[in-house]
């Protein structure tokens, strides 16, 4: 049985072309809201992190209604690094929008979304977005679309629909150019045309995928995923397996039953084949989960979701200034945190080491881990993570590394310094295009791109672009440089003073301000030479009776501080440092903190 009341997609794209915004109009035109009622831009983002930084991290569901059928509509995040999002909820959709910046054109995470998509086999309908941009393209992207969609060898049906030129931010789409849209009805238009209809059978055994885990402190933890038979009724008795584990849980009772309904999670007594549902009653239900009726008990398969490739270590904290300002900083904490997010971030690893107050954690990317770190902090952990390493593979007995495809739009100018960066790191130039703005296609190990997007901004003058997704992995490429300068090292414990910082500053850059406490063997700045410097920032002017003390004290100012982001830190870190991460401070340090036991160690044994 098809039911055609229904239509479930999924909005995918690479990063800032628009996803957000294009739902925001698509509840306004939906009727999601009432007449003159207050709303925000970018609705969906709904956490902290994501509205602080304008970026999508978690997948969110939302529904519309247009001409008497429901749309279900999944938000997805852009960046490479969430790309687990991506892909676990596709198992929930019929078919997916794919937004293309109309200047932009195909990136490398348009590539991976779409690859995935064409992988399950879903429909696939082609929308450029900010065709009101000035530099707008739409010509040249339609062709670069077309092109990408023969390379993964999309077929003919996906080639034949048409594509729609949108503006996400005025709320219009058309089918042609020449005539301007005033609305997004085109668009409601071709989803309920292109986009299939859920199909399957509505009296058999219930039978449900969970793609997504929220939680909820009343009801506990909330499944969310797509009934693919058959109907579920609160109360009733459910089991729920695992089709790769095979472990089968005993009969439960089902709580809550939702269904999303614009903004809202709406009370359901029944849902049906093809609907979007979150159902509550089992504390230990988990993605990949199929939860079924006890008479009929058959595990769905799950997407196979790609591969963790870089890894951090996080350990408590046993600086001097441990224990000060986190609420919690014990191994038991930190590892029950580690492992509560095992259970929705799908792209998440998390290993035991050799001791008990260490944890290995793989993701996906630097800024998968960063907005992990980030989370915790703000919910009161404090602990310590090293430097960010690939994870190598040994393949044929070779050992092999990831290696990611990089795009870099830039300046003419400016293409040069990139290209010879990249090269540094390794990076092989696969195509350069354009003329005032080039377009650069690398392919570069993953490990080279560790602490390059700040010099790839300082040589780009703010103007340039870059992103880059994994590709494969390959032999190890050879030593890459990780950073040309030393850190300058806090000589003692102590506060921090303007008379000792402005000595030190003329060393190179500071990170920290008069009035700081620090400790002896924290980082404290970036030295102008490859050596580490150890400085005394606590340094006290001597008392002097001399009358022009005040005005050679008043010329004494700090000119070159710099405090680093929780980016910044991780890009600067090197392999002997650590950065403390407490809920109120961020601080890198060394893991030896006395000097003298320092050298020792660098220093090979004298026989």
């Amino acid at each position: 049985m098809i039911r055609e009341d229904i239509r479930n997609i999924a909005i995918i794209a690479h990063v800032d072309h628009g996803k957000t915004t294009l739902v925001d109009q698509m509840l306004k035109q939906g009727g999601a809201y009432h007449e003159n009622q207050q709303t925000v831009d970018r609705v969906m983002d709904s956490g902290d992190i994501e509205r602080e930084r304008g970026i999508t991290i978690l997948a969110k569901n939302t529904a519309v209604h247009y001409g008497g059928t429901k749309i279900n509509i999944v938000d997805t995040p852009g960046h490479a690094d969430f790309g687990g999002e991506v892909e676990r909820v596709l198992k929930m959709v019929d078919g997916v929008l794919l937004l293309v910046d109309s200047f932009e054109g195909p990136m490398p995470q348009t590539r991976f979304v779409l690859k995935k998509a064409l992988d399950l086999k879903l429909k696939v309908l082609i929308v450029i977005n900010k065709i009101d941009r000035p530099d707008q393209r739409c010509e040249e992207v339609t062709g670069e679309i077309l092109d990408l969609l023969i390379d993964l060898d999309a077929d003919e049906s996906t080639l034949d629909n048409p594509i729609l030129y949108v503006s996400a931010r005025k709320g219009t789409a058309t089918l042609d150019l020449a005539t301007p849209g005033t609305d997004l009805k085109p668009l409601f238009d071709a989803i309920l045309k292109y986009i299939p209809a859920p199909e399957g059978d509505p009296e058999g055994p219930a039978q449900v995928l969970i793609s997504t885990i929220d939680y909820s402190e009343y009801v506990g933890r909330i499944g969310v995923g797509r009934v693919v038979r058959g109907k579920f009724r609160q109360g009733m008795n459910v089991v729920h397996t695992n089709l790769e584990t095979g472990v089968t849980s005993p009969q439960w009772r089902l709580g809550n039953l939702y269904t999303y309904d614009a903004l809202r999670r709406v009370d359901a007594e029944e849902v049906s084949m093809g609907d979007i549902v979150a159902l509550s009653g089992a504390e230990n239900i988990s993605i990949g989960d199929t939860v079924c009726a006890p008479e009929c008990i058959e595990g769905l398969p799950f997407v196979k979701i790609s591969e963790p490739t870089v890894t951090m270590t996080f350990q408590v904290n046993d600086s001097p200034f441990a224990g000060r300002e986190g609420q919690y900083v014990t191994s038991r904490h930190l590892r029950a945190r580690l492992m509560r997010e095992l259970q929705t971030d799908v792209s998440l690893r998390v290993n035991d080491t050799d001791t008990t107050d260490a944890f290995e954690v793989c993701g996906r990317g630097e800024l998968h881990l960063s907005i992990l770190i980030e989370n915790m902090r703000r919910q009161g952990y404090e602990f310590a993570v090293s430097k960010p390493q690939v994870i190598y593979k040994m393949i044929d007995g070779v050992k092999c590394e990831p290696i990611e495809r990089l795009v870099v739009d830039t300046p003419q100018a400016s293409a040069g310094a990139v290209i010879e960066k990249i090269g540094r790191r390794r990076g092989v130039l696969e195509s350069m295009t354009g003329l005032d703005r080039v377009r650069l296609e690398f392919l570069v190990p993953s490990r080279g791109l560790f602490g390059y997007r700040s010099e790839f901004m300082t040589d780009t003058r703010g103007e340039g672009i870059m992103s880059s997704v994994f590709e494969k992995y390959e032999p190890v490429k050879g030593d890459i440089p990780h950073r040309s300068v030393g850190a300058m090292i806090c000589f003692e414990t102590g506060t921090s003073t303007s008379y000792g910082l402005f000595y030190a500053q003329e060393r190179g850059t500071l990170f920290i301000g008069a009035g700081q406490e620090v400790y002896m063997g924290m980082i404290c700045g970036q030295n102008a030479h490859n050596m580490d410097l150890a400085v005394n920032v606590c340094k006290q002017k001597h008392v002097t009776n001399m009358r022009n003390a005040s005005a050679s004290e008043d010329a004494m100012r700090l000119i070159s501080v710099h405090p680093l982001s929780l980016e910044e830190c991780l890009e600067f870190i090197d392999d002997d440092e650590l950065l403390e991460i407490t809920p109120k401070n961020l601080r890198m340090r060394k893991k030896i903190l006395d000097h003298q036991l320092r050298a020792k160690a660098r220093k090979p044994e004298m026989r």
